[in-house]
């Protein structure tokens, strides 16, 4: 807005309003005189600019963000803790704390005794999603009370944690809660509350689906994957109380009696015939060509929850694409389950990679 405030704009508008029978030459009283208001009126502008950058919400940073953000009640998602499953031979006292790779947990709670095994919730000690990655054996922090332990391990993450949230996210979030208005049990509703609890990170509401007054909530995880049973549980909960449905008991409003589902899994094979650079074959190539097409197929699952009806598309023409980016092919052509077509998965389910395989004919 500011572009042509410049320090030599600026100075030259003032020397040309000095009287043209005075010295304005560079060294000259006059021009000695203007030019330090010059560069403090130039600064001034820049200043100015930012100023007005950071009044609207578009081009604001994190700090003014925050503040035109509270305006309307919102404020950014702070880092919260990853909930894990552990298995012990033994009965855990709740508190006791084992170290895990690089992270500590902490034990809360008993989930289930079967199978001459003991599970529990555990919970890491450190916020972010690093605590959702690890499965694998526990060490304890200290023994007491331990006597007799030889099995300790993660075998699944329950709950994802989740980072603090970021600047553009958060900023997404702002304009929704503008152009989306959430009211009163409606689907903008139903879908701002479910993705503030932790670890969902996205859903599809299905209104009247078994009738008036029923709504079916279909979930996935903050990693856009299929939901551990826990999960759903406790989305479940938080929204309307299985022994308490349609009271107005949780999140949901009276009447409504919500069921709450996690997507499902839908695993493709992919084969691919491709032609090599000099000096690549497939042992060199392929686990950069799976770690390719897996993010490609990360990235359909996270457009998942906005599609309004029908399952994810996986084209094969991105598949090729994808793999052509990888160093070392020259070219390539895939199947997709067998199939030289797009595949459409079912509604309710997120994309997975199983087999990939080379063919040479």
């Amino acid at each position: 807005m500011f572009e042509d405030k410049t320090y030599n704009n600026i100075l030259s508008d003032l020397l040309k309003k000095v009287p043209s029978d005075l010295d304005k030459r560079e060294g000259s009283v006059m021009y000695n005189a203007l030019a330090p208001a010059a560069m403090e009126l130039a600064q001034l502008y820049i200043d100015l600019e930012g100023v007005l950058n950071e009044a609207f919400a578009d081009t604001a940073s994190r700090y003014y963000l925050i503040k035109r953000a509270q305006e309307r009640g919102l404020s950014p998602r702070t880092a919260t803790y990853a909930t894990v499953k552990g298995k012990f031979n033994i009965s855990i006292p709740n508190n006791t704390r084992f170290s895990g790779g690089t992270l500590n947990y902490i034990v809360t709670d008993e989930i289930e005794h079967k199978d001459d095994f003991y599970y529990y919730r555990l919970m890491c000690e450190s916020p972010g999603r690093n605590g959702n990655d690890y499965i694998g054996a526990l060490i304890p922090i200290s023994t007491d009370g331990l006597d007799g332990l030889t099995h300790a391990e993660i075998t699944e993450t329950l709950i994802n944690g989740e980072d603090d949230e970021d600047v553009e996210s958060f900023r997404t979030r702002y304009f929704s809660s503008i152009t989306s208005q959430a009211f009163g049990g409606n689907q903008a509703d139903y879908i701002e509350k479910a993705t503030n609890l932790q670890g969902v990170g996205g859903v599809r509401v299905y209104p009247t689906w078994n009738g008036g007054g029923t709504v079916k909530l279909v979930i996935v995880t903050s990693d856009f994957d299929v939901p551990s049973a826990e999960l759903v549980s406790e989305v479940q909960e938080a929204f309307d109380p299985k022994n308490k449905q349609g009271e107005g008991v949780g999140l949901a409003p009276i009447g409504h009696i919500v069921t709450v589902e996690g997507a499902t899994s839908d695993t493709i094979a992919v084969t691919l015939k491709c032609v090599y650079e000099t000096d690549y074959e497939w042992e060199d190539v392929k686990q950069n060509v799976r770690t390719a097409i897996q993010e490609y197929l990360a990235e359909l699952n996270r457009i998942w929850k906005e599609a309004e009806s029908g399952g994810i598309v996986v084209r094969i023409s991105h598949i090729e694409s994808r793999v052509l980016g990888v160093s070392g092919i020259k070219d390539a052509t895939a199947k997709i389950n067998g199939a030289d077509s797009n595949y459409e998965a079912a509604v309710n389910t997120v994309v997975s990679l199983g087999a990939l395989t080379e063919v040479t004919e």
